[in-house]
């Protein structure tokens, strides 16, 4: 059986959809069968940040409803053998789903995959509780921000509540001068909690800007900061 692993965020624009195509190509490149789940029903990017817009027929609303088959809504990436991908709705309000009807999905994906990475939606909304249905443990996504932090602490709170305790956080868009000169979170500066359960750091890099707009994750390309960075943090994730 494979593990469900939910990627969410306090607040919009930390970087969680970029997290997930490149740590699910990673994983993908070390030898796991992958599939990445987008559960940000009506914001979907998932698939631009993987080049996958063109290739999408159905997705996860039309399996949870009935519409599909669950292979039918999988897109093979052609570029990391293993990776699989899964779009979410184009519409907010498409189905009445439960955290239990994802339960279900994940349960049946685990029993063909390795990893399942989810792709949440940001805050505390429903689509949180939905997509953490069948997570078996969450990764946060902050910045050095202070509220990015706060919010990221609140939706912690929220996790705890529903009996979730296997949280790490990603500190993403670091930027090292700017902690030098004191205007950004240093890690000293983030709550204890965070920093105990800090299992990777990515610097602000402009080969993550050129691939999110080339639509092919950034890991792509070997021999790089961004490459050996998320290296290291898929096999922090393979110990989780």
């Amino acid at each position: 059986m494979g593990k469900t692993v939910v990627v969410c965020s306090g607040k919009g624009g930390t970087g969680k959809t970029m997290f997930v195509s490149n740590i699910g190509a990673m994983l993908a490149k070390r030898g796991h069968k992958v599939c990445v789940l987008d559960m940000d029903t009506g914001l979907r990017n998932l698939d631009l940040y993987l080049g996958l817009e063109n290739n999408v027929v159905y997705d996860v609303a039309d399996v949870l409803s009935g519409v599909c088959r669950i292979k039918q809504a999988l897109v093979k990436h052609k570029s990391f053998p293993g990776l699989y991908f899964m779009a979410a709705s184009p519409k907010p309000d498409e189905g009445e789903f439960t955290p239990l009807h994802l339960k279900v999905l994940c349960d049946k994906l685990n029993m063909k995959f390795d990893y399942v990475i989810v792709d949440c939606p940001a805050g505390l909304d429903d689509g949180l509780a939905i997509a953490t249905g069948g997570a078996d443990q969450v990764i946060m996504v902050i910045t050095p921000e202070y509220s990015s932090v706060r919010d990221a602490e609140a939706v912690t709170s929220n996790l705890v509540e529903q009996k979730m305790n296997k949280i790490h956080y990603i500190l993403n868009k670091v930027n090292v001068d700017l902690v030098r000169e004191g205007y950004e979170l240093s890690l000293e500066d983030l709550p204890e909690v965070i920093r105990r359960r800090l299992i990777g750091i990515i610097k602000d890099d402009r080969d993550i800007h050129i691939s999110t707009n080339l639509g092919m994750p950034a890991v792509f390309q070997p021999d790089t900061y961004i490459y050996n960075n998320f290296y290291k943090i898929a096999g922090r994730i393979e110990k989780l």
